[in-house]
């Protein structure tokens, strides 16, 4: 379905009851709103996995404007303040109050932004395999580790240079290597997604508001807790950027949970212990 937010049509679906039969009364289930990665991409990569959790949440899944099929509104908004405030206007649309907020790589910077520009609303916050300050060099030197010489000119000469030409070069050598377990890795989620290249080209590199955003300092006035995921094998977005966010936000308020072995998706190298790590998260 479409609901339109803040002037664009964001395409939404909804996945379980929010109110379940509880013996002589309704039970509310918490709202996990998720924020796909990209930009450009959508929010196919989440399912079927994250059903998973529908038993002790209702789920919200939405495209970002500019992003899978919601509409695009003036390139200009194409920015992490309009698309935060899409998140409030989109659960202000919805009626969902005090939601759990789950961002992933991209969906993670725009979390941030949401969670810092509107710090009363969210009950909780997840932030995957993300970042609060980009630092290009420290990906290079990743993709060189994990993938050799090649995987670093090819990461260097998207993010630096960002077009359709370099980032058809970069999908096909750089990222396979977003995974740490290739061989368990099921890739059928990029041939189901739908990808706007024009929206990556927009904010990608150094010299694009990917380049520019810094969340560290806003981050230590967030008031609802915060569970943070990384992969140790993760060159998009280095687990030095977790920790990072990790030593930013209040000390009382974050979780860190690191995993061992897997990369950029966690999803995809380890669901069942991302999962677990969610699951127990959202019932804390």
């Amino acid at each position: 379905m479409y609901v339109k937010v803040n002037g664009v049509r964001l395409y939404v679906d909804i996945e379980g009851a929010g109110l379940v039969p509880d013996g002589p009364r309704m039970r509310q289930k918490p709202t996990l709103l998720l924020l796909h990665g990209g930009p450009g991409g959508d929010h196919s990569f989440y399912k079927p996995v994250f059903s998973a959790l529908s038993d002790i949440c209702q789920i919200v899944y939405y495209d970002h404007r500019g992003c899978g099929r919601s509409e695009d509104g003036p390139h200009k908004r194409w920015t992490l303040a309009q698309w935060g405030d899409d998140v409030k206007g989109l659960c202000d649309a919805l009626g969902i109050d005090k939601p759990i907020v789950l961002g992933t790589s991209f969906g993670g910077f725009v979390a941030q932004a949401y969670a810092t520009r509107h710090s009363a609303h969210p009950a909780k916050l997840i932030l995957v395999s993300t970042a609060a300050k980009v630092d290009f060099q420290q990906i290079y030197e990743a993709f060189e580790r994990f993938g050799g010489a090649e995987a670093a000119v090819a990461a260097q000469a998207y993010w630096s240079a960002p077009s359709d030409a370099t980032r058809a070069v970069y999908r096909d050598i750089c990222v396979p290597l977003y995974s740490a377990r290739p061989k368990a890795q099921d890739r059928s989620w990029m041939t189901r997604a739908i990808t706007r290249n024009e929206t990556g080209v927009h904010f990608n590199g150094p010299h694009n508001e990917h380049g520019r955003f810094d969340f560290r300092e806003e981050l230590t006035g967030i008031s609802c807790p915060v569970l943070v995921m990384a992969g140790d094998k993760d060159p998009i977005t280095p687990i030095a950027f977790s920790e990072t966010i990790a030593t930013s936000l209040p000390r009382e308020l974050v979780q860190f949970a690191r995993f061992g072995e897997c990369g950029h998706g966690l999803m995809a190298d380890d669901h069942k212990a991302a999962l677990q790590a969610i699951r127990d998260f959202i019932l804390s």
